[in-house]
C-alpha cells in the first residue's frame, strides 16, 4: 500500500492525528478526566497520552480510508506524447 499510496497515507495519519490531539486537548481543557493522566502533567501530556492510546485506531482507520480517498484524488494529466 505505500508503493502506491505513500505520502497520501502519511498526510492521511497526520491529519488524524492532529484532530484526535487537538479534540483530546480541548476534552482535557474542558475538565474530561482520563485515568492515568496526572494532575500536573500538562495539558500537552495529557492530550498526547489520550492521542497515543487511541492509535492503533487511528492506524486502523489510515488503513481503511486512505484508498477511498485514493480514488477519488484528482490525477494529473500528462501531456500526450506520443503526437
Amino acid at each position: 500500500m505505500f508503493a502506491e499510496y505513500g505520502s497520501l497515507a502519511i498526510t492521511i495519519y497526520f491529519v488524524i492525528f492532529g484532530v484526535t490531539f487537538a479534540a483530546a486537548a480541548i476534552a482535557l481543557s474542558m475538565g474530561f478526566d482520563v485515568e492515568g493522566v496526572e494532575e500536573g502533567a500538562g495539558l500537552a501530556a495529557g492530550a498526547w497520552l489520550v492521542t497515543k492510546i487511541t492509535q492503533p485506531i487511528r492506524i486502523l482507520v489510515t488503513l481503511a480510508l486512505t484508498p477511498i480517498v485514493g480514488k477519488y484524488r484528482k490525477k494529473p494529466v500528462l501531456p500526450d506524447e506520443s503526437k
